[in-house]
């Protein structure tokens, strides 16, 4: 008897399947349910891609949300998971895509997505308002400012028209201007409420980097002495 034998045909296919993993869930897991809030829906400007955002509540407070992307047949999730629906702006290429994602009251983080191959994917490995707050701390005039909460980062509108509306003229879909602010615990008897409002920067979505244009230091030192007295 041969030591060796070729195994049937239908054992062979068999032994691939086996061997094979699993493919991929295109879409949201069991128990969340698409929203049919028409506010929390967004539509490149493009038309090919579609956000969906996807609500579990487990009870006593456990609610969670995903965010999925529509692309033709192809469905890509927009992590990470929150507990909160998020808005989203595109840029007017449709090539870039950034999230507002409220975190808790007054407080918002900022993600930022590139288009890849007809998905979204993140486009920094810490998310756009983690590299914002880095940066206003590194720098000289602001990084002693410690903020305890409401600590809020926002996308400032006008990124689909190259912030036209500011009065300037940078190139399409290059820049995001990013306002931060918070509030600090500890101030004097006679203020209310003390912290940072509307500090301005701008992101250079080629170079990955952070600057601010003279035209908001005015501003910016006005934000660093946000108070409002009782």
């Amino acid at each position: 008897m041969n030591a060796f034998y070729r195994p049937a045909p239908w054992l062979a296919f068999a032994l691939l399947l086996a061997a094979s993993p699993a493919p991929a869930a295109s879409g949201p897991p069991p128990g969340f349910v698409l929203t049919d809030n028409a506010d929390l829906a967004f539509t490149s400007p493009d038309g090919a891609t579609k956000l969906e955002q996807y609500m579990k509540d487990g009870g006593d407070f456990d609610v969670k949300w995903q965010v999925w992307a529509r692309h033709g047949e192809q469905m890509t999730e927009l992590k990470p998971e929150q507990g909160y629906g998020a808005g989203f702006r595109f840029t007017s290429d449709s090539q870039w895509l950034v999230r507002m994602q409220k975190t808790g009251s007054g407080e918002q983080d900022l993600y930022l997505y590139r288009a890849e191959k007809g998905a979204f994917v993140s486009a920094t490995k810490k998310s756009l308002s983690d590299l914002a707050w880095a940066y206003f701390h590194s720098r000289r005039d602001t990084k002693k400012m410690k903020l305890d909460y409401h600590i809020s980062a926002n996308l400032v509108k006008g990124a689909e028209d190259a912030y036209r509306g500011l009065g300037v003229n940078w190139p399409d879909n290059r820049y995001l201007v990013i306002s931060l602010s918070g509030e600090m615990d500890k101030h004097p008897k006679n203020v209310a409420v003390k912290g940072l409002a509307d500090w301005r920067c701008r992101y250079d979505l080629k170079t990955g980097t952070f600057d601010v244009p003279a035209m908001f230091a005015k501003a910016n030192a006005e934000a660093l002495e946000w108070e409002i007295k009782r």
